[in-house]
């Protein structure tokens, strides 16, 4: 819109590149009277877009100190001054400008569009100040917001005076630059925060934190668990950010420092978070990744290996040890020595001992709670359920005498042990047949080695398994009566069965 003085006779009008301000009337009632009765136009009122310029300020912009000349419009005559109201209006002008330049000059350095010489009011001293410089604009930033005032856009002043467009000649280089660097710590953050979107196309970092092999099969534990998951307004946590914290507990073995750190929250919602995802992980992964296989699902996916010389193979066993970081006592913790029937009441316990079932194609299939580490391997899995999911006819294979072919008998299945005392047997003809390396022989080293492969995987895949347990997760849950450690292992196994072939036997 382009804005006309409302004072009789100026016709001064906003315009391109003119150094002019315009200035709307005060809200305030009595000053804006004030300038009504200062234009004075018989029975005229004015508008919202009535302006008045600078010309009729004496210094060439209004002033909010009532005090100042300036605070009304005072100048609306073109009537020739005489030479001694000259003088004295060009000292009160003088004092005025130098103020006006002196801001002015503050303004331009801080924008980066130079300064005014030094003794550029001194050369204005001994001149008449005809009109008011386009400096007086530049001071009246601060004034738009408060006063309304609409001004021209402040351009910018040389040395000599004239209009100039200063923008560094380097500023679009600059700019590029400091885009380029701003998104390369961008992206170097991204690497290394915690984030969903920094592990969805990375499955070596998915990998390395979570043990699993891609984010395919993390984005699906987490669907699983995510409608048993915390994650209101108020959590410390996002559910991704509960999950990934748990799996670097098991995988990483992790200290509740060190993840507090990582994650920005107290030890103690560590401390609640591992365990909690821990008992959902338990009722809810764990029946669907570790569960004992039909026998036509075992026959119809058995390995060539095991075809000719154990058709019937339904699962093969063996027993790990876990240590303790601090020795318990039987009496104290009945619940872990459950199993021990033997053992006397002082007894201590130094390690935990399970017993694991492995299936011929390299998935764990059974995996008993933690006894102590001197309970006989007859005791174990006679009380660890496993003989309850044998059917007649199932063959259970072994890499050493288990003493537990009276108790396989009874449920009229068969114990077949491999271990290696059984290859060398056979390989001096000991046991009066000979066999060829290429053949069973070959065959019962392989069935020898699978079980201890898929143990190993599962340790190296979730460090957690490799001890020593901490103390608070050998407490047992009252709900369940099965302690966290327990807990964690079979998570372990069922986490190891969801990555690509475990262990196959070959």
């Amino acid at each position: 819109m382009v804005h006309t003085c409302v004072v009789a006779g100026c016709r001064n009008r906003r315009t391109r590149g003119t150094t002019l301000s315009f200035y709307r009337f005060p809200r305030d009632p009595e000053r804006k009277q004030r300038w009504i009765a200062a234009v004075n136009r018989e029975g005229w009122v004015p508008n919202e877009g009535s302006r008045l310029c600078s010309t009729h300020f004496i210094s060439g912009k209004q002033v909010k100190n009532p005090r100042s000349p300036d605070y009304v419009p005072s100048v609306f005559t073109s009537a020739p001054l005489s030479p001694n109201m000259k003088e004295a209006s060009a000292c009160e002008m003088y004092d005025k400008q130098e103020a006006q330049v002196e801001a002015a000059n503050a303004l331009l350095f801080l924008q980066g569009q130079g300064r005014f010489l030094e003794d550029q009011g001194q050369t204005r001293s001994q001149e008449e100040p005809e009109s008011v410089s386009s400096l007086s604009s530049c001071d009246e930033e601060d004034d738009k917001i408060e006063d309304d005032v609409e001004e021209i856009s402040l351009t910018s002043v040389n040395q000599m005076g004239s209009p100039v467009k200063n923008i560094p000649p380097d500023y679009e280089s600059s700019l590029e630059a400091l885009k380029k660097e701003n998104m390369e710590l961008r992206e170097s953050i991204e690497k290394m925060s915690l984030t969903e979107a920094s592990f969805r196309h990375d499955p070596e970092k998915v990998r390395f934190y979570t043990g699993l092999p891609n984010y395919f099969v993390f984005e699906t534990v987490m669907l699983l668990l995510m409608p048993h998951m915390k994650g209101d307004k108020n959590a410390k946590l996002s559910k991704f950010q509960q999950l990934l914290l748990t799996l670097m507990r098991l995988r990483l073995d992790l200290k509740n420092q060190d993840l507090a750190y990582r994650f920005g929250v107290k030890v103690a919602t560590v401390t609640r978070t591992v365990h909690r995802i821990i008992n959902i992980m338990f009722t809810t992964l764990v029946p669907t990744a570790v569960f004992w296989p039909s026998r036509a699902e075992l026959r119809k996916n058995l390995p060539a290996a095991l075809r000719c010389t154990y058709p019937d193979c339904a699962v093969i066993i063996d027993c790990f040890r876990v240590s303790l970081e601090k020795a318990l006592n039987v009496d104290v913790n009945q619940e872990v020595a459950s199993t021990a029937l033997t053992l006397p009441a002082h007894a201590t316990v130094n390690e935990l001992k399970y017993v694991i079932g492995v299936a011929p194609q390299g998935v764990v299939t059974f995996v008993s709670r933690g006894s102590p580490g001197n309970v006989s391997d007859k005791n174990l899995v006679e009380s660890s359920g496993l003989l309850c999911k044998l059917l007649p006819g199932d063959v259970v294979l072994a890499e050493h005498d288990f003493d537990i072919e009276g108790l396989v008998g009874a449920c009229k299945a068969e114990l077949k042990i491999t271990s290696r005392n059984c290859y060398e047997n056979c390989q001096s003809g000991q046991d009066g047949e000979n066999f060829s390396l290429d053949g069973t022989l070959s065959d019962k080293a392989n069935v020898h080695r699978h079980v201890g492969k898929v143990i190993d995987i599962v340790k190296r895949r979730y460090s957690m398994l490799t001890g020593p347990v901490e103390s608070p997760f050998t407490v047992v849950d009252r709900t369940s009566n099965v302690s966290t450690f327990d807990k964690i292992v079979q998570v372990a196994c069922a986490l190891n069965n969801l990555c690509i072939s475990a262990a196959p036997l070959e």
